[in-house]
């Protein structure tokens, strides 16, 4: 499919407004920067507790969580989306993926008693990871055991075939994949063309020596939702060591890195280019990402590659039944509490951990968590109902 440069934005823009209005699940999903304008609004912004300065993922929702590779294929569940991150206060991403998790819950068609049950969860599950000394973790939830299953067994052949359509060394282009201008072919074939970033292929692929890099076949990736207009690219390069026919494939995804939407902290010193900040946060949030992924600079844009693994998937929620959405919940909340948690020392995780729920005594939902997320959803409710009226008629 050939979609010239100067199209796109058109072409993206409705793109990204037709998903944005399939659910408010969807809306959430790819409204981050409105998310972060209506809670500085909010009411209840003054009361969100001030947690220590860390790199929080800064976009946490239920679907940039799931099953990530290290670079020897071993199989974690962490955070698998860092465009946003930044150094800022912790209680960000809780917000955000509670907000996540009520709106799930609520398409669902799951009665409104059970938000409060999830954020109960919630907090259980991200104080569990605070506590340096509790060796049990959360129940794993049907919904995560099963896509953790799925990647676990997934090779190359499965994602060529998802991505690709098939095995062939070749991109095709259709409604995802978009052919490049020349311009651009030749930007990337500079690229991969470098010698750091040859090295880092190579190493990265376990290839050992002066090995070749070379790009087999690349193309313009529709993909996404709030990164939908920037620079996305799908490359297929061959790494070799020399030897003959033993070329391995890998599938690099390159995207453009931009400015967050997240106010970091005022006592946050962050990489001024956003692909080292996104690289940075990545390597502290989400180890095995994190180490799989390069800061470049692709026709004068910042950019950051990272290999797509086989067993990198996400989780999707077709329909949660009330007992499972509050078991995901304490469960996902853990997993980001370990990515909070790994940046702290045992003193600084029990003086957070004490601070969450200080304001409230004993009571197992913090209030400023619930009124947080109670807020953020009617807000959202009603932005939903504008997009689609707008959509509507603008087409």
């Amino acid at each position: 499919m050939a979609v010239a440069p100067d199209e796109r934005s058109v072409v993206l823009a409705r793109t990204r407004a037709l998903k944005m209005a399939r659910s408010v699940h969807a809306y959430v999903r790819g409204n981050t920067a409105q998310f972060y304008e209506w809670l500085e609004a909010s009411s209840i912004a003054a009361s969100i507790p001030e947690g220590p300065t860390l790199w929080i993922c800064g976009d946490c929702h239920l679907g940039n969580l799931g099953p990530v590779a290290d670079a020897e294929h071993r199989v974690d569940i962490q955070i698998r989306d860092l465009d946003q991150t930044v150094l800022a206060n912790p209680a960000y991403d809780l917000i955000r993926l509670g907000l996540s998790l009520e709106t799930a819950a609520r398409s669902s068609d799951l009665p409104g008693v059970t938000t409060a049950k999830m954020i109960e969860a919630m907090i259980d599950g991200y104080r569990r990871a605070l506590t340096p000394t509790l060796k049990d973790d959360p129940r794993e939830p049907n919904v995560v055991r099963s896509v953790r299953r799925k990647a676990i067994g997934r090779r190359w052949r499965h994602l060529a075939k998802d991505r690709l359509e098939d095995v062939t060394p070749n991109i095709p282009h259709n409604k995802r994949f978009w052919k490049l201008s020349h311009a651009e072919a030749d930007a990337i074939a500079t690229l991969f063309a470098q010698d750091p970033i040859r090295v880092r292929c190579r190493e990265l692929a376990g290839v050992e020596g002066d090995g070749s890099v070379r790009v087999v076949d690349a193309a313009y990736w529709r993909k996404g939702c709030s990164s939908l207009g920037n620079l996305r690219f799908a490359v297929l390069v061959g790494i070799s060591s020399g030897k003959a026919k033993d070329e391995r494939l890998a599938l690099v995804d390159i995207k453009e890195a931009v400015t967050s939407v997240v106010a970091p902290s005022s006592k946050a010193a962050m990489p001024a280019d956003p692909a080292e900040r996104v690289l940075m946060g990545a390597k502290a949030l989400s180890p095995n990402l994190g180490h799989r992924m390069i800061a470049a600079q692709l026709m004068g844009k910042p950019v950051f590659l990272r290999e797509l693994a086989p067993q990198d998937l996400k989780i999707e929620v077709e329909q949660f039944s009330r007992k499972e959405a509050i078991v995901a919940a304490s469960y996902l909340a853990f997993v980001v509490g370990q990515a909070h948690a790994r940046q702290l020392g045992d003193r600084e995780r029990l003086a957070w951990r004490e601070t969450l729920t200080s304001q409230d005594g004993n009571l197992e939902a913090p209030s400023w968590l619930f009124r947080a997320i109670v807020a953020m959803a009617g807000a959202h409710e009603i932005g939903y109902l504008e997009h689609c009226r707008r959509f509507a008629l603008n087409r």
